[in-house]
């Protein structure tokens, strides 16, 4: 038998813009509990973002970047009688963007060769103008999903 569902934590919002949005997004970033050089890294990428491009608020930018990115549709394996399915299941919209803040981290730090808040920022862009690493990522596991929707009557 399960025990209850954890609650739900609430992040601090970062410092400079008040977002509890970037505040989880500053977390994420972080490595090995180094906070403020996560905080240099998030800021030098909206900083080189509000550079690119002018008329537009970086934390817009950011917002819209992860929207963008945030999938709508994932897969899940289901072992049902000796066989695995992959179950086309909907994402719920704060696991959705935990999966877009995963993508676009992930992909600024296996690019090579920048500083990580060139690289954060090119990738947030790149999600924002509906193309890069992570919209592809995206584009993937919809169709995926899409591929294996046969077997979405196994969803429970």
């Amino acid at each position: 038998m399960r025990r209850r569902r954890a609650e739900k934590r609430e992040s601090s919002p970062d410092p400079k813009y008040n977002s509890q949005l970037l505040g989880k997004f500053m977390n994420m970033v972080m490595e090995r509990g180094k906070k403020s050089i996560s905080e240099k890294i998030v800021y030098g990428a909206l900083d080189i973002i509000k550079e690119q491009i002018k008329d537009k608020d970086p934390l817009e930018v950011f917002k819209q970047a992860l929207e963008n990115a945030r999938p709508l549709l994932e897969v899940k394996s289901r072992r049902i009688g000796g066989a695995t399915y992959q179950v086309p299941l909907e994402v719920k919209m704060d696991r959705g963007q935990f999966i877009a803040m995963r993508w676009i981290r992930d992909f600024a730090r296996n690019q090579k060769g920048k500083p990580m808040r060139v690289k954060l920022a090119e990738e947030l862009m790149n999600a924002y103008k509906r193309e890069g690493m992570a919209m592809k990522k995206r584009e993937d596991t919809h169709k995926m999903a899409e591929a294996n929707k046969a077997f979405a009557h196994f969803k429970w």
